[in-house]
């Protein structure tokens, strides 16, 4: 029975609904950037029309609110400007009267209206709130810049103060009239006068008279602009009016529009040589752009850092890299990547200030910080957070704002025994980790897998060279036709057992070769090797098999791919009709145009291209002749599960693409069974057969005592 004041509802059109919110966002879609997939939009706009549509057939105050959720929804997706909201109201205004649930179409008119003015109205409110935030956070960020350049400005001169007064290097402060108004230690001891002896002095009353009227034009050249800087071995007089041989530089110090107010010199002790020297030995242990140690001193001072590092709380060092470092330097060019380099150590000492830390540029983008633990000191969770926090606030180069996530390596308090080598090792390895998990991540050093990593790394560097003595060597799977479960081809395979770590899997072997760039050559070889073995087994069995070799993503996307495969097909003879090449998922998914076109250049040449069911809807339309299935998903499922009524309808799917169906995984009869009933051709598996030597699949060939060539 309807409630009073609500008017009957009648079942909601659902096409009707579906092709009005289909309507209104290709309307949307044309007018400006909307931020999904047109597939998502319509399902978003689809879901507010529902919305909507029920807040239309509530009745009195009692209100759902939808009309100012739909609002804020479409001030998100970017509709909500003058256009799009004309737009809106003239698609929904017509539609959701023509909808058979709001007939007659006067009894809901005046509900419509309603529902569509609130709906504006939360529109203009969503973008007014928008604007106002925008606002507010302009005028939050003008505050942070002022409050910055007050603290940079009171930094500057506190390092200056720090710098005069711990400087082994004498410094004199004077005004353009040559008169001392700030003299440091170093300078007093120089001389043999307490600083404030010299203060009110003239300069040059300092110098040897043979030489005072000389540095005195030199300083008036610098004052004029001739000169930018006036650096000279010079002779400065003691207490006792004895020359003290010194190096003298001299620049000037300018204030308010760059107007100069005072020249500041400074003097060292010791000859040119000397200072040449500690130049080249400070150039020779500390980066050229950033100033900051570079990898042979940090390594050094982290072994004196280790042995006087607290027992208890030892010592943390953290490994970053930018990512994407090389989209700026490409993009925007060497000057823009050194100024962000630049900008990234600066924000790293300033991060770490206050406490001990040594931060270093390893070279490129990668930065190292070591921190001495403290009671006070953060845990590594925040210490990250807050590098990451910082390294977020965009620099600004050329008017271009720049900021670059980092991937971070982190090991915290190792062992005290533990030596530099090592720690940069691990802190490398866990950089790695945290790099193949994509931009912006870090991990923590594990003492497991940093062994596992060793091992794996060591595995893949002598790999080569197992290659090469041949102990790398080719395996075989049978591919068996369902109909009959006769041998219809096989599929090649890698296989190792090196020294200590027994049989590796194939897919184990194309990792490792992955990793050091072998895998190029070794596919070559298998493919070649491959065919060498399927054509023997033609000639002596008289049975023409399939050979079916699976790519690497290197390989997809090799531009001499098809050279390769071309070669080997012509030196061993093999027919191209018969040999199934396999394109990694990955490489297809990611819709590599080097890899798709060589899938076409392969099928232009005879040779039957296969892929995985994931990426036949991307593939569509390739020349795909086979699609593999895994046979997984059957394991443990129930016979009516939703899941085996999905894996049923797969090889159909594959048919009607013009392919056949190979499953892989075949692990029982049963299983077998399902697949052939099902329409798949050919399967692999432990119940077709494991990879194995030539020799060894003599028997699935129905010839014992099969030999190789």
């Amino acid at each position: 029975m309807t409630e009073p004041g609500r008017l009957p509802i009648p079942e909601p059109s659902e096409d009707g609904r579906r092709l009005l919110a289909r309507k209104w966002a290709y309307l949307l879609a044309g007018i400006g950037y909307v931020p999904l997939e047109h597939a998502g939009f319509e399902t978003e706009l689809a879901a507010l029309l529902d919305a909507l549509c029920a807040e239309v057939h509530e009745s009195g105050p009692e209100r759902t609110g939808s009309p100012a959720a739909a609002g804020a929804r479409l001030a998100e997706l970017n509709c909500a400007d003058g256009p799009a909201l004309t737009v809106t109201m003239d698609v929904l205004g017509k539609g959701l009267l023509r909808l058979p649930e709001f007939q007659p179409a006067e009894e809901f008119a005046e509900r419509v209206v309603g529902v569509l003015g609130a709906l504006a109205a939360s529109v203009v409110a969503a973008v007014q709130g928008a604007t106002l935030a925008q606002q507010e956070g302009l005028k939050l960020s003008l505050l942070k810049a002022v409050r910055d350049a007050k603290y940079e400005l009171r930094t500057a001169q506190a390092r200056f103060d720090e710098v005069a007064t711990s400087s082994a290097s004498g410094i004199l402060v004077a005004d353009l009239d040559g008169t001392l108004v700030t003299v440091n230690a170093a300078a007093g001891v120089m001389l043999g006068h307490a600083p404030d002896e010299l203060t009110g002095r003239d300069l040059f009353e300092l110098v040897h008279p043979d030489y005072a009227p000389v540095l005195r034009e030199d300083y008036r050249a610098l004052l004029a602009g001739k000169v930018k800087r006036i650096k000279q071995s010079q002779r400065l007089l003691d207490r006792d009016g004895d020359p003290v041989p010194v190096s003298l530089t001299a620049s000037l110090l300018r204030g308010a529009g760059d107007e100069p107010s005072h020249f500041v010199t400074v003097v060292e002790d010791g000859t040119e040589l000397v200072l040449l020297q500690n130049e080249l030995n400070r150039q020779a242990l500390h980066d050229a752009l950033t100033g900051l140690p570079n990898r042979q001193c940090f390594s050094t001072r982290m072994e004196t850092a280790l042995r006087k590092a607290d027992p208890k709380l030892g010592v943390t060092l953290l490994r970053l890299e930018l990512d994407a470092f090389s989209v700026v330097c490409d993009g925007l060019g060497e000057h823009a990547a050194e100024q962000l380099l630049v900008t990234v150590a600066q924000r790293l000492k300033s991060v770490l200030a206050g406490g001990k830390v040594l931060v270093s540029r390893f070279g490129g983008a990668e930065f190292a910080v070591l921190v001495e633990n403290a009671p006070d000191t953060p845990d590594p969770v925040r210490l990250v957070h807050e590098l990451r926090q910082e390294l977020a606030e965009p620099t600004y180069v050329d008017g271009q704002g720049l900021a670059l996530s980092a991937s971070v390596g982190v090991v915290n308090r190792p062992a005290q025994d533990h030596e530099a080598a090592t720690l940069l090792r691990e802190s490398h390895q866990a950089l790695r980790r945290a790099k193949a998990n994509g931009h912006g991540q870090w991990e923590l050093s594990h003492p497991d897998q940093n062994r596992l990593d060793r091992r794996t790394d060591a595995l893949a560097a002598v790999m080569p060279g197992a290659f090469e003595h041949g102990d790398v060597q080719a395996r075989y799977r049978p591919l068996v036709r369902l109909a009959d479960g006769a041998v219809h081809g096989v599929e090649a395979q890698l296989g190792w057992a090196p020294p200590g770590e027994g049989a590796l899997s194939d897919q184990r072997c194309r990792d490792l070769a992955e990793t050091t760039g072998l895998m190029l050559s070794l596919g070559e070889w298998l493919l070649r090797t491959g065919c060498r073995q399927v054509g023997w087994w033609r000639q002596r069995l008289d049975r023409d098999l399939r050979l079916l070799v699976r790519l690497s993503p290197h390989q997809a996307a090799d531009t001499d791919l098809l050279t390769r495969v071309v070669g080997v097909l012509e030196e061993t003879r093999f027919p191209a009709g018969r040999l199934l090449v396999e394109l990694p998922v990955p490489a297809l998914a990611a819709d590599l145009g080097e890899t798709r076109d060589n899938l076409r250049a392969l099928a232009d040449v005879g040779v039957r291209p296969v892929v995985s069911a994931g990426v036949l809807a991307e593939v569509a339309d390739l020349p795909v002749h086979g699609v593999r299935l895994d046979c997984g998903p059957l394991d443990g499922v129930e016979p009516d599960s939703p899941v085996v009524d999905v894996l049923r309808e797969l090889p159909a799917l594959a048919h009607r693409a013009g392919a056949e169906v190979i499953v892989d995984g075949l692990t029982s009869a049963g299983h077998a069974r399902f697949w052939l009933a099902a329409g798949a051709e050919l399967a692999l598996g432990e119940h077709c057969g494991a990879p194995c030597r030539p020799e060894e699949l003599a028997a699935a060939l129905g010839v014992p005592g099969w030999r190789t060539p």
